[in-house]
């Protein structure tokens, strides 16, 4: 949801998408709940696993995480992060998943940043990488 204005952010998250060859982030202009799900269903498609990072959701560590994802196999995975607001309860409740970066609230810049570091955590997880040491 929005766009991402500050530099160091778009550093890391240029950083994580050369290593993470396949992923693309589609942003969705940031209004209100309502008006943001139904622009994110527009641009979701009806074959992806949608994940709805809220901070209700699951919370997992890491390896917890990787394990989940390779669960879910070849299957497209559409990570959903939304405004101020957050995302609409009926969003949230047609996700196939609720994910929960944190209890904290976090600005939708920091955590599609903190969400590329853990989805590349979790291919070198897989991968059995020393990026994560255990």
């Amino acid at each position: 949801m929005g766009k991402v204005r500050k530099g160091w952010i778009q550093d890391g998250l240029s950083m994580y998408l050369k290593r993470l060859p396949g992923i693309t982030i589609t942003e969705v202009r940031d209004t209100y709940p309502l008006r943001e799900a139904e622009a994110i269903r527009a641009t979701l498609n009806n074959k992806e696993l949608v994940v709805a990072l809220c901070e209700e959701g699951e919370a997992l560590a890491s390896v917890p995480f990787a394990e989940r994802l390779q669960k879910f196999g070849s299957e497209r995975i559409a990570f959903v992060i939304g405004g101020a607001d957050g995302l609409s309860k009926e969003l949230k409740s047609s996700a196939h998943w609720q994910l929960s970066l944190s209890p904290m609230t976090l600005p939708h810049e920091l955590a599609r940043l903190l969400l590329a570091e853990q989805l590349y955590r979790a291919q070198s997880i897989t991968q059995g990488s020393s990026y994560h040491r255990r």
